[in-house]
């Protein structure tokens, strides 16, 4: 719904509004968040960050980082009206995916993040949360209210972090006490004058696991990544060649990354999620290299069909294994599924595979 703040009406008295927040807190569990805060709008200091961030260059070819500027971190500009931020999340690690240790301790397979394994999370929040914002329209009436799951240029964890949902570690990603890092967020934009909730602490403490951790080391420092090191960027968001230099670090990493939160402490509280739709599908979960090498893009699309895998396209997969193949120890079914792409189409694909080939001591003149 657009927008407005309460014209012809009369603004809701505190206790309303007290009541109504305690009610929008319990209708968001019950729509299967794990928790619901409200944060004001108030995102300063993070602005100050947003804008060292990318004037360092540090969103690599993220020009939608930029696109918006500041805007990010106001709201009000973003959307008129704006008083505060309704901030959710929702669990994804499924008990039913394959051990993400075991998938990255075989080189035959290709490890995808688990946030990818189900069905896209953009479209199960944004259905919630258009669910969340009706249920508030019925109460509140006239209220202006607008959903997002990355649909608007928002700093999200700053909101979450505001809104009581965790503390930004030193990974930039949001931490629980209770429930580590394997979440989704989604929020609302409203004009309504809830009451806010209070922020967490920080509990990083002197640890720097992730940090020590990450392959391409890419958290250049406590809670500072430069995106253009960072694998999730260099799967997900690079559309040319990935960095020669970042190549033997992605291991068998073909969508993503999760190495700072596999092997960040607070995550022994996570909590494996009840949503189906976020259950690993076609397998993906442990897939063969070889046999990914060999999907056609026809084979892509239909087995990618409503996962948020599908926004890379097929040669940007292909790129990714093709990588990850050249990782792999040599065997003769290595070789061949490399060798069936040589002549592929598309160029960036023939130059991943003459890479992985030559890793393998069987380059072309």
């Amino acid at each position: 719904m657009p927008l407005s703040i309460l014209d012809g009406m009369s603004a809701p008295n505190p206790t309303s509004l007290v009541q109504l927040a305690s009610d929008i807190k319990a209708w968001g569990k019950a729509l299967g968040f794990q928790q619901v805060g409200i944060a004001d709008i108030d995102l300063a200091e993070d602005e100050r960050y947003l804008s060292a961030w990318l004037g360092a260059g540090r969103h690599g070819e993220m020009g939608y980082m930029e696109r918006h500027g500041l805007k990010r971190a106001r709201p009000a500009e973003l959307v008129p009206g704006t008083l505060r931020v309704i901030s959710a999340r929702m669990d994804y690690l499924s008990a039913a995916a394959a051990p993400a240790e075991s998938v990255l301790d075989d080189p035959s397979l290709g490890y995808v993040s688990r946030y990818a394994l189900g069905r896209d999370y953009h479209k199960v929040l944004r259905s919630r949360l258009a669910t969340l914002a009706d249920r508030i329209a019925t109460v509140a009436g006239n209220y202006g209210g607008r959903a997002c799951v990355d649909s608007a240029p928002v700093l999200e964890k700053a909101l979450a972090r505001n809104a009581g949902l965790g503390w930004i570690g030193k990974h930039t990603n949001l931490l629980s006490r209770t429930a580590g890092s394997w979440f989704f967020l989604g929020e609302i934009l409203t004009d309504l004058a809830l009451p806010v909730d209070a922020p967490t602490t920080a509990h990083c403490g002197t640890c720097t696991a992730c940090i020590d951790v990450c392959p391409t080391q890419a958290i250049v420092a406590p809670y500072e990544l430069d995106a253009t090191r960072c694998i999730s960027y260099l799967t997900i968001e690079l559309k040319t060649a990935i960095p020669i230099e970042f190549r033997k670090p992605m291991g068998n990493r073909i969508y993503g990354c999760d190495d700072c939160q596999l092997f960040c402490p607070w995550n022994k509280y996570a909590q494996p999620t009840a949503e189906a739709d976020f259950a690993p599908r076609h397998g993906l979960d442990a897939p063969g290299l070889a046999a990914l090498m060999g999907w056609s893009e026809a084979e892509f699309l239909a087995k990618t069909e409503g996962s948020a895998i599908r926004r890379i396209g097929h040669e940007a997969f292909l790129r990714n294994v093709a990588v990850a193949l050249g990782n792999a120890p040599t065997s003769a079914q290595v070789l061949a599924a490399l060798k069936a792409r040589q002549e592929d189409p598309s160029a960036l694909v023939r130059e991943h595979v003459a890479w992985a080939l030559a890793q393998h001591g069987d380059a072309r003149p």
